[in-house]
């Protein structure tokens, strides 16, 4: 799901040094940065991200599909809820701090040179940089962050005025000093949250208006200006010469291209053909069938395409079958539980995946914050208060799904599976499972992808075995979109990507206030007093060790509550590209999408270009190309 430049900090153990800023004798601290924790890698006279080459050559032209694999776009407005907005508008709009990519959630600034704040960071004041403009030379003030503020709390999609909830006041001091004021006992990530918001003008929207989904592009202040645009297509961007930040430590090494072309394709496999015949350059394969078999064309075998193995120290997060509790037939724990021993993910990786995949059995997947072993004394301490109230399970071994027999069928789990449901009321009647209500158990599974089709048939088969009546329903991606919104559906298959410094997005993917909201993430649906308890020691956590014990004790309880049937993750990228480019010798480590470092810090290498266009005729890159 789209998170539409809703940050999502990162944290794992780095070696760090303390943040340098000044220290009134209050405690105030005034810096160049801020992290969750307090620690910056980075002084406040740095010179450029270590990831980064700061002598990188600027030109040239990359064309990527979109980050979040979607097939089309609607529009250029990425604030609101109404239709789909094209990838890569970041690039438009500047931010008060940019985050650091080999740090677990520091950010440094951009717009504001400097940020001071309380120990207790119940308020926050930005002191902007003078020389910021839009692109059409006026100038970013402390206006403009009020009106942003106030516009996307009041008028923005729902995850805005989710994120700023806790916003309690924001006011201009001056033209260049605005100050933030927090309200609630959870303002850890709030400074943060904040800083990372992108900048609107407010002079544009006095005659534009806000809430349209528009072709027409809006105005910023950052490295780009879109180009061109083919509603549903090609949106294209042009890095502008005249950029104000573009010598800032934050930028030196990045926005390298001069053009940034952004590809739709409605069907996947014109997508591939258009990798193999050059019209764009990047792909981050995400089928394991095409990375096994697809990748064996002549650019491959010339040594034109790339194909790597990248390493990814990001959370998978996790990703499985949700069960819309708000459904009765989904709300008896036995019911979930005998859902996810019908699921024979181990036959599914073997027979359809190619084995590259792991079992998904966390909330937290291939980070620190995963449960491990049994409970600690610090986990336990959480938890005991709560024992009556939850499955006794969650008091032993983390979470691991069932797994079948390597060799031999599922009927094992099957007949648990059946001995839970006739615990729970249900009996088979005739081949079909009647429910406690004398109802046929029937099951939809929404998608919006014919390959879902291919993938659920085997779980099908287990569930009618079970007298379970099944169908999916193949929707538009219009249509499943507001479906989704308004969770119209019994199941779908879904993925969340939780950050390495968790907080209020927890609030959204898991918490009771969630359930109901009108286009929220929480799509299971839970209510479960527990787990808003747990998110809010998270969210609260004075140090990284608590908000790991808290994290550990939630996906403890999440888990063992069996709202998703869990499917599974890698914990590396198949990426394949056109051998044209350079890249920094220090990778960075902690990044939401591959696509978007390749786009920000990437650059045309001129031998290689020669090379490849010496063997190679790459095509003409134009809105309508196949």
């Amino acid at each position: 799901m789209s998170s539409k430049f809703k940050l999502l900090f990162v944290l794992l153990s780095v070696v760090c040094v303390p943040a340098t800023g000044a220290h009134a004798a209050d405690g105030v601290i005034t810096s160049h940065g801020i992290s969750a924790f307090g620690d910056l890698k980075y002084p406040a006279d740095f010179k450029h991200f270590d990831y980064v080459n700061p002598d990188a050559p600027k030109g040239g032209l990359i064309a990527l599909p979109d980050a979040e694999p979607r097939n089309t776009f609607t529009g250029l407005n990425p604030f609101i809820l109404r239709g789909l907005p094209a990838g890569g508008l970041d690039l438009l709009f500047d931010t008060l701090m940019v985050r650091s990519l080999d740090e677990p959630d520091a950010m440094y600034g951009l717009v504001a040179k400097s940020i001071t704040y309380p120990p207790d960071r119940s308020w926050a004041i930005f002191e902007l940089r003078p020389e910021a403009t839009f692109s059409d030379g006026s100038p970013v003030t402390a206006d403009d962050v009020v009106f942003t503020i106030d516009t996307l709390a009041t008028k923005g999609a729902p995850d805005y005025r989710a994120m700023l909830h806790d916003v309690s006041a924001v006011e201009a001091l001056g033209p260049h000093r605005v100050k933030f004021t927090f309200a609630g006992p959870d303002r850890r990530e709030l400074p943060m949250v904040v800083a990372g918001l992108p900048i609107l003008s407010k002079a544009y929207y006095e005659t534009q208006p806000f809430d349209a989904q528009t072709l027409t592009p809006p105005l910023g202040s950052g490295p780009y200006l879109v180009d061109k645009v083919e509603r549903g297509r090609v949106v294209q961007y042009r890095r502008r010469a005249d950029y104000w930040a573009k010598d800032l430590p934050v930028n030196i090494g990045r926005h390298n291209f001069d053009t940034v072309r952004l590809e739709y394709f409605r069907d996947r496999d014109k997508e591939f053909d258009a990798l193999k015949s050059g019209f764009f350059d990047f792909r981050v394969e995400w089928t394991s069938k095409a990375w096994a078999t697809g990748y064996k064309f002549r650019a491959i075998k010339k040594g034109w395409v790339k194909r790597e193995t990248v390493r990814d120290h990001m959370p998978s997060g996790l990703q499985g079958l949700f069960l819309n509790t708000r459904r009765d037939k989904f709300k008896d724990i036995r019911v979930r539980k005998a859902l996810t021993y019908a699921f024979d993910f181990e036959r599914l990786n073997r027979t359809l995946l190619y084995g590259v995949y792991k079992r998904c059995d966390s909330v937290f997947a291939n980070s620190p914050l995963a449960a491990e072993g049994t409970p600690s004394r610090d986990e336990l301490a959480l938890l005991d208060p709560y024992r009556d109230q939850l499955p006794p399970e969650v008091f032993g071994p983390a979470f691991a799904a069932p797994e079948s027999p390597r060799k031999r069928d599922n009927t094992k789990n099957l007949d648990i599976a059946a001995a839970l449901l006739k615990d729970a009321g249900y009996k088979l009647e005739n081949g079909r499972l009647m429910g406690p209500d004398d109802k046929p158990f029937e099951i939809s599974f929404l998608i919006d992808d014919p390959l879902m089709e291919t993938i659920l048939d085997p779980y099908l088969k287990a569930l009618k075995s079970l007298g379970i009546k099944t169908s999916t329903e193949l929707a538009a991606i219009g249509t499943y979109e507001s479906r989704v919104r308004t969770y119209d559906y019994d199941v779908i298959s879904a993925r969340f990507v939780t950050s390495l410094t968790p907080g209020t997005d927890l609030r959204e993917l898991f918490g009771s206030a969630a359930a109901d909201q009108p286009a929220g993430a929480n799509l299971a649906g839970i209510r479960n007093p527990v787990v808003d308890g747990l998110i809010d020691r998270i969210i609260g956590a004075h140090s990284r060790r608590e908000m790991t014990t808290a994290a550990r004790a939630l996906d403890r309880v999440i888990m063992w509550n069996y709202y998703v049937v869990p499917e599974w993750y890698s914990p590396n990228y198949d990426v394949a590209y056109w051998n044209r480019f350079g890249m920094p010798r220090t990778e960075p480590t902690y990044f939401d999408h591959l696509t978007w470092v390749v786009r920000d810090l990437w650059w045309v290498d001129s031998r290689k270009e020669a090379k490849l266009r010496a063997e190679y005729v790459l095509p003409q890159r134009e809105p309508g190309a196949p």
